[in-house]
């Protein structure tokens, strides 16, 4: 059997015998590439600016709190006014030896909702009893609540100054949150 002078198919390629949709993945595509660049050339707008944002909140990644964080937030009147990053450690997921990438996809995020969403403020969440605090230190600070906290703000410090030469602007806020969702300033 001879191929040649025959049409070319390709496996899962529509010949003409179905109906084409309306909407196909390239038009959508196409479209939405379309409305990134509409939306980025908008004075004084970026393309999917989200308002109201004001600040990017950075919390650790323990299921334990993750109820307790949100109503923190609905507390402070931030329900829908705050993007998240979520790294095990909080700060010291940011700024680690262990892990370096996530320190690059820290500042990436930060970037990210500085252009989108305009942010104002990064708040900087960590909490006791930390497993990652106990991996990369060693020991159990949750035994000494003082040592605890001096260890968590320490490394909130870090960041804290770390944001401060790469987002001058941007106000940053230091919080320490306790396994019953109680939270404390670190100033």
């Amino acid at each position: 059997m001879s191929t040649v002078g025959a049409p070319e198919v390709r496996a899962g390629t529509c010949q003409g015998c179905c109906p084409r949709p309306a909407w196909d993945r390239r038009r959508l595509l196409g479209l939405g590439a379309a409305w990134v660049v509409v939306g980025t050339s908008l004075p004084e707008r970026s393309a999917l600016a989200a308002p109201g944002t004001e600040a990017l909140l950075l919390t650790c990644i323990d299921y334990r709190l993750t109820a307790a964080t949100t109503r923190y937030m609905a507390e402070q009147q931030m329900g829908d006014k705050y993007d998240q990053v979520i790294l095990a450690g909080a700060a010291l997921g940011a700024e680690n030896r262990k892990f370096p990438d996530w320190g690059r996809t820290f500042w990436e995020h930060v970037q990210l909702a500085i252009d989108l969403h305009r942010i104002r403020k990064i708040i900087v969440m960590d909490h006791r009893d930390c497993g990652f605090y106990k991996d990369i230190h060693g020991k159990d600070l949750a035994a000494d609540p003082k040592q605890e906290f001096e260890v968590h703000a320490a490394q909130m410090h870090v960041l804290k100054a770390d944001i401060g030469r790469r987002h001058p602007k941007l106000e940053v806020q230091l919080l320490l949150m306790a396994l019953d969702g109680k939270v404390e300033t670190v100033a």
